[in-house]
This record gives C-alpha cells, structure tokens and sequence, in this order.
C-alpha cells in the first residue's frame, strides 16, 4: 500500500459546480425545440403527428408494398401453381438454378397432362468467367429424359471480360438439335458507361452466336432493357422479358418469353420457382429450337 507524502496536503475535491457540464448550444436548441412543441395548441400537434404518420405510410406502402401488389389482386382468370396465369398463353414453362433446390423430375414430368403442360425449362449454366451451376448438368440431362424442350443461360458479369464469359459458357454447355437457343441473363450495368456496357453485351452475343450459328436469348426486365440495352442492334435477339405481377407486359416492343412471377409453386420442384409463358404456339416455339 502506499503511504502518503509528509509535509503535502491533499488536493481540494473539485467542487460540484465545477464539475457540471456546460449546456452545448445543439442541446439548448433541442431543449427549445421540446418546450415550442409542448407550447403547441393540442390540435396542431395532433396534426403534426398524423402528417408524420401520413408520410411514413405512404413511403412503406410506395417502396414496400406496391411492386407487390399484384399477389393479392383478386384472380379473373385461371389459377395455376400458386399465382393467377397470364390469360391467352398455351405454351408454359419454368426457368431452375441451384436455388430450387431438390427437384422430382418424375413428378415434374406429370405436369404434360395437368391445366397448364409446363413444356420448356430454362437451366442457370454459367455465371460470369469461372462459376458453373452446380445442378446444370445433372439438371440439363433430366429435362432431356423427360421430354422437356431445355434451354440453357449464363448470368453476365459486366467486370469479367464478356470473351471470357463467352468461352466460359460455350466449354460448358454442349446444345444439341431440338435445344433453345443460348441465353444471356442481363441485370446489372456495374460502373461502367453505356457504351462500354453495351460493347460487352454484344461481345458476348456475336461469340456465342458465331458458335452455336443461331442468335442468343436476351434475357432482362423491361425497365432494365429501355434504360441501358436501348440500342436498336439488341432488338434484333429473341427477347425473354421479366415483368413480375402484372396482368400484361407493358413493354411495346417485340417480345418471346415472359417471365411473369418468381413465386411459383410446381410439383417437384422443392423451393418457388419463376413461371414463363411463350409468346406464341407450341409449333412456333419449335421453330426457335436449334436444327
């Protein structure tokens, strides 16, 4: 233990007053904020508070409840896998990655005599230069056991050389006659400009297309189409259009695949799953498919 100096006294205790902390001047300013709001008529404050609510309600209903909307509309038409089908379409199918998890394809197969045959399928192959979907192939050789018109997609990756994305897909992805054409999934322009993103979407496009001799898929949302791929040159691919609950697509261009919900429930199909209609007959989709 210490013991303390000789001869020293000990140090005054500071006093109370010294140690209180000064009022800042943003704390005065709330204080006065406080007491003008407590000085308020009873009704302006009540209308204050009902603005606030007014607002914030608006807000979560704009960004939070609006684009899904469409689920709880009431259905006019026919109802099939969980969600209200588009009306005037014959020809249904599904598009599958890894995120569905485990699928029965025995099960799957029956849907060719349900309401609504689903009849294609698009599988997730590829993804930027160097991932492959682990369910792709296993995936891709079930469809052709089951009689499923089958086509195969690769996710662009707008930093990865569009080259490399090309020959990355066309190593893994051996298309045989009665197959769709290739597609490519656009949904992001990262930090490139326009042009530079274009010039790589259409890399990719003309090296795939100069392999397979037939032109690729484009596949994209409406909005995303018009703002960043609006050059009239990708007008000329098959274009497959993700538009989620809505009872039509609202895109005035021409268009072959839509892809009209991401909450589809399907037999055999273990997770959700995107639902698809063609635009057009099932012999009109034949004539799509690689000879």
């Amino acid at each position: 233990m210490a013991t303390p100096t000789k001869g020293k006294a000990p140090a005054p205790k500071a006093s109370t007053k010294a140690r209180r902390r000064t009022t800042t001047p943003k704390k005065k300013q709330q204080e006065k904020v406080v007491r003008e709001v407590r000085n308020m008529p009873v009704w302006v404050r009540n209308l204050l508070a009902l603005c606030i609510v007014l607002v914030f309600s608006a807000g979560f209903y704009y960004f939070f409840i609006r684009p899904y909307a469409y689920r709880w509309k009431p259905c006019y038409g026919l109802k099939g896998y969980g969600v209200c089908m588009p009306c005037d379409y014959e020809v249904h199918g599904i598009d599958i990655s890894h995120y569905q998890g485990g699928i029965d394809w025995r099960q799957l197969a029956q849907t060719h005599a349900g309401e609504f045959p689903i009849r294609f399928i698009f599988m997730k192959a590829t993804e930027g230069g160097d991932h492959r979907d682990d369910t792709f192939r296993q995936h891709f050789d079930s469809a052709y056991k089951y009689n499923f018109i089958r086509g195969a997609y690769h996710f662009f990756r707008p930093h990865t050389d569009a080259r490399k994305q090309a020959d990355f897909f066309i190593r893994n992805v051996k298309l045989l006659p009665g197959d769709l054409p290739p597609v490519l999934d656009v949904e992001d322009r990262g930090k490139r400009s326009k042009e530079e993103f274009q010039q790589a979407v259409k890399t990719w496009l003309d090296d795939v297309e100069a392999h397979y001799g037939v032109k690729p898929i484009l596949y994209t949302s409406y909005k995303f189409k018009m703002r960043h791929l609006d050059n009239p040159v990708f007008d000329a691919y098959p274009y497959w259009i993700a538009h989620y609950y809505v009872d039509s697509v609202r895109y005035k261009g021409r268009w072959h695949f839509w892809q009209h919900t991401d909450v589809g429930t399907v037999p055999g199909v273990e997770e959700e799953v995107d639902l698809d209609v063609f635009n057009g007959t099932l012999e009109q989709l034949d004539s799509l498919r690689l000879r």
